[in-house]
């Protein structure tokens, strides 16, 4: 008698299930995903690749352990602050500004500390529906340029790349309809070998076995006041990253383990990697949109991903090997799952049933919108100091600000009455 071949049910939660050699394909595909982001903050920055590597796979176990393995998450380096690193680099030297990233994590734990004494009830209430729904959406839409600027040096490999991706996800069968980034830049990358578009250069000049360049920070008030209150932004951030999540695992994860749990895990990981000479890392949305469009929602991939980021960092070969994955094979694969987040956004609003035909709702969403998306800076200045408050981050607190204020019309209350 024939065995019947076990079907995968998803989501899956549990990726033991798919044997070992699955799940390594499974972090791989998230490695080949962060990895364009998270060595693109150092190369602008000046910082070390390497360390950058490292300090990213170590920040998200350092995170998962905070977090008691609960939250499908990676952290990479944090495009927020190459602004004020670069600022703080002229003026006093980059390790003056890791020291302004330390005290940013530390601004992370603080607020942990908030959340953990009053409550996560008292700051999860500022984000209701109305304000998360249209706040992930820009999450999603002011990364969608990057996507384009890669994806149009070469359109040829962009849309390869993409239409597999599609392909693999929409008609593939078994653990292959759970890998398509990893297949479609497989593909990709293939046909750019084939075209003749890939320097082999790096890979052959790199060396096996490698130390990146750590180093130690130092501190001066001036390059703290330029960095450190950046965390107050990316913290608003953070909260939509993890209500994000929340919308796609469809778990609260703002209540389990905790937005106070989740924000201790990023300031830790932010403190960490400037303590060794690497950039603030954040938590990663694209990688978000990996899970959202693959249903794996076990965080054990995350952290084989970590681990394998970790490998790669301490082996400049296998560094140089993904450096030359050509930029517009990474943007095919990023515009789905850029694309992939706003969808999740949309369907915040459609299923807490958010009504636009009540006009409280229709101004936050619109305000919220324009904000993020229009490129809106609107600078703060604090004696010698200026804070710039510009996309996502200006966006939410806008939108948040409006939610406290504005009040609730008398046919959203009948409806909520109803309901």
């Amino acid at each position: 008698m024939s065995k019947q071949k076990k079907q995968v049910q998803y989501p899956i939660t549990d990726i033991s299930v798919l044997g070992p050699g699955r799940g390594i394909a499974l972090g791989l595909q998230h490695v080949f995903t962060l990895f364009a982001s998270t060595v693109l903050v150092p190369i602008l920055t000046g910082l070390d690749v390497g360390v950058a590597l490292i300090t990213s796979g170590i920040g998200t176990l350092l995170f998962h352990f905070i977090t008691q393995g609960k939250v499908p998450a990676y952290l990479g380096s944090s495009f927020s602050f190459i602004a004020p690193v670069i600022m703080a680099g002229e003026l006093y030297g980059l390790e003056y500004a890791r020291g302004g990233i330390i005290v940013a994590g530390i601004i992370y734990l603080i607020f942990a500390w908030l959340i953990s004494v009053f409550g996560v009830e008292k700051i999860v209430r500022f984000f209701p529906p109305i304000v998360t729904g249209p706040i992930i959406i820009v999450i999603s839409m002011t990364l969608a340029p990057n996507a384009i600027n890669m994806a149009s040096q070469d359109w040829l490999l962009s849309m390869v790349t993409l239409a597999t991706i599609i392909g693999v996800a929409m008609f593939a069968k078994g653990f292959f309809k759970i890998v398509p980034v990893i297949i479609g830049l497989g593909v990709g990358y293939i046909l750019a070998a084939v075209l003749g578009r890939i320097d082999y250069t790096p890979i052959v000049q790199a060396a096996w076995i490698g130390v990146p360049n750590f180093s130690l920070p130092k501190f001066n008030i001036g390059a703290i006041m330029i960095v450190a209150p950046i965390a107050l932004t990316t913290i608003v951030e953070h909260i939509g990253d993890v209500l994000a999540m929340s919308g796609v695992v469809k778990r609260d994860l703002a209540k389990d383990p905790g937005l106070s749990r989740t924000l201790m895990g990023d300031g830790v990981a932010t403190s960490f990697a400037a303590l060794i000479g690497g950039p603030a890392n954040t938590t990663y949305s694209q990688n978000t949109g990996v899970v959202a469009l693959t249903q794996v929602w076990d965080p054990k991939v995350m952290r084989i991903a970590a681990v394998m980021t970790i490998m790669i960092g301490l082996i400049p070969k296998l560094n140089a090997f993904t450096s030359t994955i050509p930029k517009p094979v990474i943007g095919g694969a990023v515009i789905v799952l850029f694309g992939m987040i706003a969808s999740i956004g949309a369907r915040t609003l459609v299923d807490n049933r958010v009504n636009f035909s009540v006009t409280r709702n229709m101004i936050i969403a619109a305000v919220i919108l324009v904000f993020g998306l229009g490129g809106a800076v609107i600078p703060i200045k604090i004696g010698l100091v200026e804070i710039k408050l510009v996309g996502m981050a200006l966006a939410a607190i806008v939108g948040i600000i409006l939610n406290i204020i504005l009040p609730h019309d008398k046919e959203e209350e009948a409806e909520k009455s109803a309901a």
